[in-house]
């Protein structure tokens, strides 16, 4: 196979993957990302991906790990090579599966980063809530924390999508997956002051249906959240790295921590395996016993 022909079969494969799975954009991109690495790597060894063997899939995650890359970045590269060789099986432009005879590495599966209850109120409280902007930007740190919102679901958040009268939300997750969100009283107040005072304020003469708004009356993006997150966590005096997604570990952690159901906690993240929630309950764990380190006389 030729250069091109292997570039337009990571193409075919991603656009199946967009129309089969509905997948996001940052994850069809991590995805190119990683395939056309590994087909320069083949082409500059003189091999072509679609072609490769057991031992050539080998070769290549040894030079991985040559580079000092990680076992979870190794393992992720493995998976995007298995499902494009699944693809190429599928699609009749191979009879074999060579990524199959692979064992991906052990990964051990790291915690994530959260903040205690004390911080997250912090973090609230920065917001001067006597500006539209300060109004704006608590509204949607209550959201995102009382709701365990992805840094997704709230920049697209719709005004057609919000019942503040029976307090919930309706997002669309990864893959397009709707759900049902409940807001708690803090959220519902700060929202629907947002609502009536300060988005009128913003939105102008525009005609957005998006909730948050820039200063130049259009929806907001990640980075813009990303970069009010870092903002007000430093100047609540918060020295951690803290990142939108850190208010949504919060948000599951604080509920694990307060005896949530762990099956309720996945609905409400929006998890499609309970695998996937049950990291909260380590992180959980892991409070507990820096607790008892802390303040038992034998710890």
């Amino acid at each position: 196979m030729t250069r091109g022909n292997t570039e337009s079969m990571i193409e075919s494969f991603l656009d199946q993957l967009w129309m089969e799975r509905g997948l996001s954009e940052n994850t069809l991109s991590a995805y190119r990302s990683d395939l056309v690495s590994a087909h320069r790597w083949f082409a500059a060894a003189g091999r072509v991906l679609n072609d490769a063997t057991a031992g050539d899939l080998q070769e290549y995650l040894a030079s991985l790990f040559a580079r000092s890359l990680g076992a979870r970045s190794s393992a992720r590269k493995l998976s995007a090579m298995r499902r494009f060789f699944r693809y190429l099986v599928h699609s009749g432009y191979r009879e074999d599966d060579p990524s199959s005879m692979i064992q991906s590495p052990k990964v051990g599966r790291r915690l994530p980063h959260s903040l205690s209850e004390r911080d997250v109120v912090a973090l609230l409280n920065a917001p001067d809530t006597e500006t539209a902007i300060g109004l704006r930007d608590r509204a949607m740190f209550e959201v995102m924390y009382g709701c365990g919102l992805r840094v997704s679901e709230l920049v697209s958040l719709s005004t057609l999508n919000i019942n503040a009268a029976q307090a919930f939300l309706r997002v669309w997750g990864k893959g397009g997956k709707e759900r049902i969100v409940p807001m708690g009283d803090h959220a519902v107040a700060w929202l629907t002051r947002y609502l009536d005072t300060a988005r009128p304020a913003l939105l102008g003469a525009a005609a957005e249906e998006v909730v948050f708004l820039s200063v130049r009356g259009r929806g907001m993006t990640r980075h813009n959240v990303w970069h009010l997150i870092k903002k007000y966590a430093v100047s609540a005096g918060l020295t951690s790295d803290i990142s939108p997604h850190t208010l949504r570990h919060a948000f599951a952690t604080h509920l694990v921590n307060h005896d949530a159901d762990l099956r309720a906690v996945q609905m409400l993240l929006g998890h499609s395996d309970l695998s996937t929630t049950q990291i909260y309950t380590q992180v959980a764990r892991a409070r507990l016993l820096e607790i008892h380190r802390e303040h038992h006389p034998r710890g």
